[in-house]
């Protein structure tokens, strides 16, 4: 999966949702977060995310920031 080519940053919004057999409308329900602005940061074209909405992403998914957002080069190990 690509990194956003301008920052070198990757969601893995749709694996983590994978895992845990959530769709993007229920992540949208529990967080608050309109399912347009999940879409963006999901396909990464996201510029800039809030920290309560990242705390709130990774609240819901039970996950870290860490598990959710990595850079080009950060995904080695991981499925």
């Amino acid at each position: 999966m690509p990194a956003d080519e301008t920052t070198g940053i990757h969601c893995r919004l749709d694996e983590l949702l994978a895992d845990r057999g959530m769709t993007l409308t229920e992540l949208s329900k529990r967080v608050g977060v309109s399912l347009v602005n999940l879409s963006v940061l999901k396909n990464d074209r996201a510029k800039a995310i809030r920290f309560s909405t990242l705390t709130a992403i990774c609240d819901a998914l039970d996950c870290q920031v860490g598990d959710l957002l990595v850079t080009s080069g950060g995904t080695a190990g991981l499925p």
